[in-house]
């Protein structure tokens, strides 16, 4: 292990391998159904949550974990010699974020260093992977923690919806928009802007139309992207991702393309078949 440990959560829907190779530790997200309470991606599958979603017609809760969570994650880590930097979901999303701080404040100064990534997924993916590289590098927490803040206002994400069912059981849009948006077909695009998701655009028709737009909207942008690290993550939409993957590999200079799966968390919002990219600037 680095002289730094780096933590994230589970929304930063990170593939196995990635978390092996850099020792990353992930603290759970939980998933609330009237049934019981499971950890994301421990103790439940986005495949199982789209089943009982189907089953119900009803999503569940997700909820932060909780402060005694973060300390029982970073205590033997301290305990060890070892510092922290902890990456979280954006704090205008979670409490995950403010969670993570009231953790860090039963430690000593400056031994867990807390950034709230303002984005989500692959998102915090970028960011957690630059944070892993510089600490396999010997990189301090605090240096570390300063570069992930002053990076995270240059991550770009943007995801294709498929369905407004599953906005629409979240209050996320009227019963008369998700009625009118099935009935002409309509595929939201969404963003991340200042950590908040805003919609963008609404494509009408074919999905492809939705997808094709936003990979148009990346590519705009490929002279400016960095070239170390590209996300498309997806939801059930393998066929939409290895699109996106295959066509940004031919027109862009990035040297790394990661396709990742998404979580229960952000899965239970956003529903199967969404497909996003991130990269930074």
């Amino acid at each position: 292990m680095s002289i730094v440990k780096i933590f994230s959560d589970s929304t930063s829907d990170l593939p196995q391998g990635w978390k092996d190779t850099y020792d990353i530790g992930i603290v759970p997200l939980y998933v609330v159904f009237e049934e019981g309470t499971l950890k994301d991606g421990v103790e439940i599958t986005p495949e199982e949550v789209y089943r009982r979603v189907a089953a119900r017609g009803a999503l569940p809760k997700t909820a932060a974990p909780s402060p005694g969570d973060f300390i029982t994650a970073f205590q033997p880590v301290i305990d060890s010699g070892h510092d922290i930097v902890y990456i979280s979901l954006s704090s205008a999303l979670s409490s995950t974020y403010q969670n993570a701080l009231l953790a860090a404040g039963e430690f000593p100064e400056g031994r867990v260093h807390v950034v709230d990534s303002e984005t989500l997924c692959g998102g915090i993916a970028l960011l957690v992977m630059k944070a892993a590289r510089a600490a396999a590098k010997g990189q301090s927490a605090a240096d570390i923690a300063a570069m992930i803040t002053a990076a995270r206002s240059r991550v770009e994400s943007e995801f294709v919806v498929d369905t407004l069912d599953y906005l629409y059981m979240g209050g996320r849009c009227s019963g008369m928009q998700n009625f009118i948006g099935s009935l002409l077909k309509i595929r939201p695009v969404l963003r991340l802007v200042d950590g908040a998701i805003v919609p963008v655009a609404r494509i009408r028709g074919k999905k492809e139309k939705a997808v094709e737009q936003m990979l148009q909207h990346a590519l705009a942008n490929a002279a400016d992207m960095d070239t170390e690290l590209l996300i498309v993550a997806h939801t059930l939409a393998d066929e939409d991702a290895k699109y996106l993957e295959t066509a940004l590999r031919r027109q862009t200079g990035v040297k790394e393309i990661a396709v990742i799966h998404a979580g229960c968390v952000i899965g239970s919002h956003c529903g199967p078949a969404t497909v996003g990219l991130m990269y930074m600037r």
